[in-house]
């Protein structure tokens, strides 16, 4: 069952254990049961790392809890996918944490100044439990430090089956905000009703911690309680830890307790939910906290808000699309509250937590993408970015934190890894090559035994279309343009004369022959004005022989076929394929359009840029004001997502 949760907040659910079970038989062929290529360790942290000059060749790990163990491992390339970045941190890479000034990025959302203690600032982390049905009071003995007062939550439970989706008001409540398996109202086994505590009161802010932890941290190092727990030795983090527990107790306890007394009985009350068992822990919670927001590498590229940042409540495309993108995402700039307000004033008391400014989950971003560059450090060889550890703002992390999120982070840093030893180069030389960007978006896209990654974030577009690979690839190519205000690549949708011409131009001046632009003089066609968008390229179809230009009108929004791409690609003396010829008069659909196109893309080969001519230290290369890291269309001078080589002369196109 694909959705047996009908939860608020997300259709998909899976059991922890079970979870676990798939990406354990998914490793396996290539553990030391398969082919010994990956060796899993567990309870391992790095405590520090060697280095060869500016390269990292290595980390030495400790067991967790016990320092005098230790685990020493050499490496041609490190991929950091720790909690807090931990391997960044300790090669003296650079790194950011917590909020960026204004003054950093330019970020509209951004503070302009730090309040006190504003450098521990982050989204907050929670420790999340699974709660299973039990069929009785499994009422939790009361925490220790349990006041009633830290919570003001009034809506445990509503009754809802899921009907309206997901985010329907209807439906929301404590309960349905993370539950994993509805059994009541899908005739489902009795005992296995799921739901998982995900919600703003029992997070955890780690901005100005209570005193107790605070005072505890200072007794390991002075100073201690005013760092950002990305700066927080393992030993430190694990203090401010045994405080996120307490607090998640605390919160079952509530929901458990005063807030049912409250509100009375309901069908699936908390009061007769149990902590689930299957996580093998001594106290029957997760093993670590959900963490939002960690270590920001400081990398080749910097995506911001401005990059990602809609003005409308309906996201559409980011205003910046880089072209050697390596994931597509969309999600809120969605913070949970970064802040705690002590309700009776005093920092040893009870408090809860507390939205402050644009550090609010309402803030929407585009379809958006990012960029390989982003996977980079500025300096430091021999390392690469992973998970959360990547170059992004606060802000920018705050949306691109999700767990599936963080998979397609992994890829891409694999397929760059993977790249940097076969060719025996490092990160830095592929984020400075289109054609190995190319490479990388191509070998993401197709997949390696199992699905592809969505590089170009189309809404309706599935990996196991057989289109699939030449969607993305042309459309962070830019040679196929999404229509404006539509998310949809709408695979059925007969293509327009107009959307073939733009396309076939674009391909055409992709390749390492393309032919000039043509100087636009006095319109060609009469049904072709003078503003239309798609005149030069329509325009420069019939100058390159492709179109008679002694038609008197083009039919701009006439159905192509097959035909029409067959007699256009041979004009060109570009490669068509005799099936073209043979089914002429089949409409020619949007699916089969990029898959013929594409074909004449890997047959003729791309033009790429000078390896080396460009991302250099202050360099800008192509003119237009920004330098080379701080430009997300490095090769787009206008900054209008579609790269200058192929943009027509005519400055309406």
């Amino acid at each position: 069952m694909a959705s047996p949760g009908n939860g608020w907040c997300g259709t998909e659910t899976i059991e922890p254990k079970a979870a676990a079970a798939i990406f354990e038989e998914w490793l396996s062929p290539y553990t030391e049961k398969g082919t010994g290529q990956i060796r899993i360790m567990r309870r391992w942290e790095p405590v520090s790392v060697q280095k060869a000059g500016n390269r990292i060749t290595g980390v030495t790990f400790a067991r967790a809890g016990q320092p005098g163990e230790l685990l020493r491992v050499r490496a041609a390339l490190t991929i950091d996918s720790t909690d807090w970045g931990d391997v960044i941190r300790l090669s003296g890479a650079k790194y950011l944490a917590g909020p960026d000034l204004r003054s950093r990025f330019n970020e509209p959302s951004a503070p302009e100044i730090l309040e006190a203690d504003g450098q521990q600032e982050m989204n907050p982390i929670s420790w999340c439990p699974v709660l299973r049905e039990a069929g009785r009071d499994s009422t939790i003995p009361k925490p220790a430090s349990y006041d009633a007062r830290s919570f003001s939550d009034k809506v445990p439970f509503v009754d809802w089956d899921g009907s309206g989706g997901i985010y329907n008001m209807s439906g929301w409540s404590i309960y349905t905000h993370r539950r994993m398996v509805d059994r009541r109202h899908l005739n489902l086994a009795p005992g296995t009703e799921m739901t998982l505590l995900n919600w703003p009161s029992h997070d955890y802010p780690l901005h100005q911690l209570p005193r107790h932890v605070a005072e505890a941290l200072e007794r390991t190092a002075p100073g201690s309680s005013k760092k950002n727990i990305v700066d927080l030795t393992p030993v430190q983090r694990r203090i401010v830890y045994e405080d996120v527990k307490r607090r998640s107790l605390e919160f079952l306890y509530y929901l458990q307790t005063d807030l049912h007394n409250r509100v009375g009985d309901y069908p699936e009350s908390f009061r007769y939910m149990k902590l689930t068992e299957e996580y093998g822990t001594a106290d029957r919670l997760p093993p670590k906290p959900y963490i939002r927001e960690g270590l920001r590498l400081e990398a080749l590229y910097m995506l911001r808000e401005q990059d990602v940042r809609t003005s409308t409540e309906e996201p559409m495309w980011a205003k910046a699309m880089p072209p050697d993108a390596v994931l597509g995402y969309q999600f809120n700039i969605d913070f949970h509250p970064t802040r705690r307000k002590f309700t009776t004033g005093d920092t040893g008391g009870p408090w809860q937590p507390q939205h402050v400014g644009t550090r609010n989950w309402s803030t929407h971003t585009d379809r958006a993408v990012l960029p390989l560059r982003s996977l980079v450090p500025v300096k430091m060889d021999g390392l690469l970015g992973g998970s959360k550890n990547i170059g992004v703002s606060s802000l920018v992390q705050a949306s691109l934190r999700l767990q599936g999120q963080m998979m397609h982070v992994g890829q891409a840093s694999a397929t760059v890894a993977w790249m940097c030893l076969r060719d025996r180069i490092q990160p830095r030389d592929v984020a400075a090559s289109p054609r190995r960007w190319r490479e990388v978006q191509r070998r993401l896209a197709e997949g390696a035994g199992g699905h592809g990654t969505l590089i170009w974030p189309w809404h309706d577009l599935s990996p196991n279309a057989p289109y699939f690979v030449a969607a993305n690839i042309l459309g962070v190519t830019r040679i196929w343009q999404e229509d404006a205000g539509s998310l949809f690549f709408d695979a059925e949708r007969t293509v327009t004369r107009r959307e073939l011409a733009r396309a076939l131009v674009r391909l055409n001046r992709a390749l390492p022959q393309a032919p000039q632009w043509p100087a636009l003089g006095t319109l060609r066609f009469s049904d072709v004005a003078a503003k239309d968008v798609d005149r030069a390229s329509i325009e420069s179809l019939a100058a390159w022989g492709a179109i008679n230009a002694k038609d008197a009108a083009f039919q701009p929004e006439g159905k192509a076929d097959w035909g029409t791409l067959h007699n256009w690609l041979s004009a060109l003396g570009l490669p068509a394929s005799k099936a073209l010829k043979t089914n002429a008069k089949y409409p020619l659909t949007r699916a089969e359009c990029v898959q013929f196109l594409y074909k004449v893309l890997q047959l003729r080969g791309e033009w790429f840029p000078e390896d080396g001519k460009w991302l250099q230290p202050g360099g800008d290369h192509d003119g237009d004001g920004r330098d080379d890291y701080n430009d997300p269309l490095p090769f787009d001078r206008d900054n209008n997502n579609l790269p200058d080589r192929l943009q027509p002369l005519d400055p309406n196109a």
